[in-house]
């Protein structure tokens, strides 16, 4: 029996594509519903694989850089403002 690093040593960009629309329906391609367990074990080998074979932004979670509140600049409402920069 293999162990689950072994299958992920074997996952191929068709089956890592096979595994992510299998997750995305809720199927796999026979029509046969996924159980929770597969779902599990499916997202688990994506993850796992996105981390050798894709970029951090194509990765499943990536939420693209994170800034404090305090550090963004706010942005002016010209379509509602009272002042002269107004567009109506």
């Amino acid at each position: 029996m293999t162990t689950f690093i072994d299958m992920l040593r074997n996952i191929t960009p068709d089956i890592y594509q096979s595994l992510k629309l299998a997750v995305e329906i809720g199927k796999w391609p026979d029509g046969r519903k996924l159980t929770r367990e597969q779902k599990e074990l499916c997202l688990q080998a994506m993850i796992a694989w996105e981390q050798d074979n894709l970029p951090e932004e194509e990765r499943t979670g990536y939420m693209g850089p994170q800034a404090c509140k305090s550090q963004q600049k706010d942005v002016p409402n010209i379509l509602f403002s009272t002042g002269s920069e107004t567009l109506h």
